[in-house]
């Protein structure tokens, strides 16, 4: 059975509550067109939304299975217009086993779940100078703070701002280090005095002056941060993260330095950057536009040419994004951005290929990721139980 075109458009509207009462029950229509009869039929009245969804998805899994096996088509399939509407309005999914062979999609397993747990936000904590700390999450638009001619302000965007209030500070001048930190379930952006903007993903900081002086500006970061440094040729801009340091003069960059992670990643979108390890003999490397560079935990650093720019910075944009990443991965960041913990029972050797919006709610994204039918998750309050 072929689907129409245009049935496909009104189930992607169906199963994102836009489609209106006509287009649902043309939808209707058509699966009650092609059900058996041993199937009940669907109708608003008798059955839950759910579990026409159900249905729905159930009848697309079922015509994709039947011209797979009708055509010999492989499990490729599933970048077809079908599996991206069955999957989730734009949002596709294939996985491979420990042994690299393409697994076949089921029917969705829904995730039990006792407490919804929402996505995180614009959450961070400022620590001043004099080690007085400002919740910026609940703290009032407008001026925060004034250290040494430096006003620290919340724009009415939610984003904080340093700027240099009627005083030029030298080299000679007192220096004010200010911290930027966000939790797990947080993120923040903070433009510095020079004009460089910074994104801090979950469970990051940054470490910085609140002016810059000298010849060079220098910031340390943990966790990952986006970077759209000002350009300034006479004070290059450099960012340690752990034993890494990236120097550049003005350009767009994204550093992952989690400590939970195999490596240190920087990702370059545009300009040039240098990348060394401190304490290092080893000579530094260059970066151009799209390449990356991976630092091991061995303190060998290697260039990946043709990096993957979007998975790089999906955070930033609101996504999780994944390129035949192993599961346990995946829910690393998961659980930084929900704040929950993992808990994996058995052999979960599972690789994903597909993005995922960061704004559901953490039981929409289980329910996507369950809809390979190789893994099952638990939620048990903040901890997720994970087996095959």
């Amino acid at each position: 059975m072929q689907i129409p075109q245009h049935i496909l458009i009104l189930i992607e509207k169906y199963l994102a509550d836009s489609a209106t009462e006509e287009e649902k029950s043309i939808v209707n229509k058509w699966y009650q067109s092609y059900q058996d009869e041993s199937v009940e039929i669907v109708s608003s009245e008798i059955n839950s939304k759910e579990q026409t969804e159900l249905r729905i998805k159930e009848r697309l899994l079922a015509t994709i299975s039947e011209t797979e096996n009708r055509k010999g088509i492989n499990k490729w399939w599933m970048r077809s217009a079908a599996a991206v509407v069955l999957i989730g309005l734009a949002v596709f999914f294939f996985i491979t086993t420990g042994n690299k062979k393409q697994s076949t999609i089921v029917a969705e397993v829904p995730v039990k779940q006792t407490e919804e747990i929402v996505p995180g936000g614009n959450k961070a904590m400022l620590t001043l100078a004099d080690g007085s700390t400002i919740i910026l999450d609940s703290a009032s638009n407008g001026l925060l703070s004034q250290q040494g001619g430096i006003k620290v302000q919340k724009l009415d965007n939610g984003l904080l701002a340093y700027t240099i209030n009627g005083k030029l500070i030298t080299e000679n001048d007192q220096a004010f280090y200010n911290t930027i930190t966000t939790p797990r379930g947080g993120q923040y952006q903070v433009t510095l005095s020079d004009g460089t903007q910074v994104w801090l993903n979950a469970a990051s900081s940054i470490h910085f002056p609140v002016v810059f002086a000298g010849t060079e500006r220098k910031v340390e970061i943990t966790g990952e941060a986006y970077f759209e440094v000002a350009k300034n040729a006479a004070m290059p801009f450099k960012v340690i993260a752990g034993s890494s340091e990236v120097e550049v003069l003005g350009t767009h960059f994204n550093i992952n330095s989690y400590t939970d992670e195999s490596s240190v990643k920087t990702t370059l979108l545009e300009g040039l950057v240098k990348v060394s390890v401190t304490g290092n003999n080893q000579s530094p490397k260059f970066l151009k536009a799209g390449q990356q560079t991976v630092l091991n935990k061995e303190g060998r650093i290697s260039i990946l040419n043709n990096a993957d720019l979007e998975e790089a910075v999906a955070w930033k944009n609101g996504r999780f994004q994944f390129n035949s990443a192993d599961l346990k991965s995946i829910l690393r960041q998961i659980s930084r951005w929900y704040d929950v913990d993992v808990e994996y029972r058995g052999n979960v050797d599972i690789h994903f290929t597909g993005q995922l919006p960061r704004n559901d709610n953490v039981t929409k994204v289980f329910d996507k990721l369950a809809l390979t039918g190789e893994v099952h998750f638990k939620t048990e309050g903040k901890k997720i139980i994970v087996s095959r």
